[in-house]
């Protein structure tokens, strides 16, 4: 029985791990993508096409780099209005997050 039990929570630590990394789920999606209207939008745009902040539309992000950009949304910038959105989504989602803004 404790054999079993053990093993039980083996495999949902894996598999909450694994859930963790990649590709957000269809729900995460869906609460990145309102972030991404309601909170960025907040600054830069609500339609993304600078306010506050820069636009953050497919050709104004051409020539930054992907590190780049993902840092800036992990990390804020300092000395400006960027947060850091680190303690709400984490690397992966907010390179998730810029290849939805890439896309044209």
């Amino acid at each position: 029985m404790k054999k079993s039990l053990l093993l039980m929570w083996v495999m949902l630590a894996i598999s909450a791990n694994a859930s963790l990394a990649g590709e957000p789920s269809q729900d995460r999606k869906i609460t990145l993508r309102n972030m991404l209207k309601h909170d960025c939008g907040a600054c830069h745009g609500l339609t993304l096409k600078g306010g506050m902040g820069p636009a953050l539309l497919p050709d104004s992000l051409d020539g930054k780099s992907d590190d780049f950009l993902i840092s800036t949304i992990i990390n804020g910038r300092p000395g400006t209005a960027m947060p850091p959105w680190r303690p709400f989504i984490s690397h992966d989602e907010a390179a998730w997050l810029l290849g939805i803004l890439r896309k044209p």
